[in-house]
């Protein structure tokens, strides 16, 4: 072989091994797209009421028989929504309680069937749920005999605290007393007495008007005996990513029953209890979470675990809630950036 071909035979062998070599890098560079995890299909019950979606027929229909509308909102792979259908709803005296008291009408929140409201407006599934700006699944309204709002949760509620809501609506209590002193007065203590401490807590005095950080603000409102409360602070406030986002927040935790002076981020000086009243706070636990200016962008006051938690904060923190108005659709995406880096993400932890 001439010393020219035995150049051209090197050649070839060493861009053969650097194009495999390059190859190689990039494949173990690659990053292996992060799983989802914790969606849950859910049979929603065969009681369940078969409407055309004509909510005055609806209500019209539930009053004759003594009963009450309940529109469920609700999205595939909702893990919550399976939460309440598989374990509130399996239960046989709230399954009873619920089929004697309400029709229960399910809506999808990106569904396409029409709807036609009370006052005759016509929407699809999806443009419905976001002319009532319902941010979670389950979202549950209860309708009056006349048409109007009887109380409304926003997400979903273990089995006590969703019996007494049920309670509330089917003896028609809001005509006479507020969901949250029905609630206070109807939910029996179980929990550890006393407020959980976190260090991410402010110290009082409570002055949310003179927010020198520029931060956003988290109110936690809270309560005494709280079950649900221990189990956000030793189950999902215990995530240290989870408080890595809230490190983001000015944060103070309130009693929601208490006296504890407060200066509002409108600069309104009140009380914790007054303030839980003037927001409509129903629910311990509940986090109100504000702009740095102080206008509320999002609030939570249901059962949510870690990535919905995170979620909620992360809304907030990345301005987010600026171009995207349906927190449903930002942690979608969210879920699918995480993923795109290789991080697993699991809805149900």
């Amino acid at each position: 072989m001439s010393r020219y071909k035995s150049w051209l035979v090197l050649a070839s062998v060493l861009l053969g091994w650097f194009a495999a070599s390059v190859e190689a890098q990039n494949s173990g560079s690659s990053v292996t797209r992060g799983e989802f995890i914790g969606a849950m299909p859910t049979q929603y019950p065969a009681w369940f009421k078969e409407s055309f979606l004509e909510f005055h027929s609806d209500i019209e229909e539930a009053a004759q028989a003594g009963k009450r509308v309940l529109v469920l909102f609700h999205q595939d792979g909702c893990p919550y929504c399976n939460r309440l259908v598989e374990t509130n709803l399996a239960q046989q005296d709230i399954e009873q309680y619920v089929r004697e008291n309400f029709d229960v009408i399910a809506v999808n929140m990106w569904g396409d069937r029409e709807v036609v409201t009370v006052g005759g407006k016509t929407y699809t599934e999806k443009t419905f749920a976001a002319a009532l700006r319902v941010q979670f699944t389950p979202t549950l309204i209860f309708f009056d005999e006349h048409g109007k709002v009887a109380l409304r949760l926003n997400g979903y509620l273990p089995p006590g605290e969703f019996k007494v809501a049920l309670r509330y609506v089917a003896e028609k209590r809001e005509q006479s007393e507020p969901y949250r002193e029905y609630m206070q007065a109807h939910s029996p203590p179980r929990g550890t007495g006393k407020l959980n401490a976190q260090a991410f807590f402010h110290d009082p005095p409570y002055d949310l008007a003179s927010n020198h950080s520029g931060k956003p603000i988290a109110v936690f409102f809270e309560q005494r005996d709280c079950p649900n409360c221990d189990t956000l602070h030793n189950s999902v406030l215990s995530d240290e990513q989870t408080r890595s986002l809230i490190r983001k927040f000015d944060v103070v935790q309130l009693d929601m029953w208490s006296k504890t002076p407060v200066t509002t981020p409108d600069n309104q000086q009140t009380t914790a209890r007054e303030w839980a009243r003037l927001l409509d706070v129903n629910y311990a636990p509940s986090i109100v979470l504000f702009d740095s200016s102080g206008a509320e962008v999002i609030r939570s006051e249901a059962y949510f675990k870690i990535f919905h938690t995170q979620s909620l904060f992360d809304y907030v923190a990345s301005g987010g809630y600026r171009h995207e108005p349906s927190f449903q659709r930002f942690i979608s995406e969210r879920a699918e950036a995480l993923r795109d880096k290789g991080v697993d993400v699991n809805i149900w932890n």
